[in-house]
């Protein structure tokens, strides 16, 4: 939303599935060959949707995330990411179109980031920064394999064990312990 003194006020998550947010982190493997991840949050819960770790991330590569957590979980009310910066663009720039021009179709809003302004894209950009600095910056990946398996690794812990200061120094999606019923003899 634009105010008349020409700031913008960002939309701020009320609750689950309400705002969730995408971006792209980089990272090389040991042999210096680059990959990618696509990162998805919910910024209300600040939890970790997805972490796609590949080589090349093509838009249909993020449309594909999208629709299977549509269908896993549900749609958001709105989706939070980098706007087209440019006509003829291929990379992020590229994605965030095709996937500007999908989210009406299903009615998922979007909500898009002025280039050059990370302060709007606070969740995610606190949220890469604490996979840049509790995993990227501490882990040579010899391996493809090895930075996915890692990163989905890390992924679970930041979701399910590790505490988060916003939210009480609880997790984001702490694992469901099944108490275990006791029968009385």
């Amino acid at each position: 939303m634009w105010l008349n003194d020409g700031f913008c006020v960002r939309l701020r998550p009320a609750y689950r599935d309400h705002v969730w947010n995408y971006d792209f982190v980089a990272d090389r493997t040991s042999d210096g060959r680059a990959f990618r991840m696509l990162t998805l949050i919910d910024e209300h819960t600040r939890e970790c949707l997805a972490i796609d770790t590949a080589r090349k991330l093509s838009s249909e590569d993020v449309l594909e995330r999208l629709s299977d957590l549509f269908v896993r979980r549900g749609g958001p009310a709105y989706i939070r990411s980098r706007p087209t910066l440019r006509v003829g663009a291929r990379g992020p720039e590229f994605t965030a179109g095709k996937v500007r021009e999908w989210l009406p179709r299903i009615g998922v809003k979007t909500l898009f980031i002025e280039p050059g302004s990370p302060w709007e894209n606070g969740y995610c950009e606190s949220f890469n920064g604490r996979l840049r600095d509790e995993l990227l910056a501490r882990e040579q990946f010899d391996t493809l394999l090895e930075a996915k398996v890692l990163i989905e690794r890390w992924r679970r812990h930041y979701n399910t064990v590790r505490p988060h200061g916003s939210l009480g120094y609880s997790p984001p999606a702490p694992e469901a312990i099944q108490p275990l019923h006791v029968v009385e003899a």
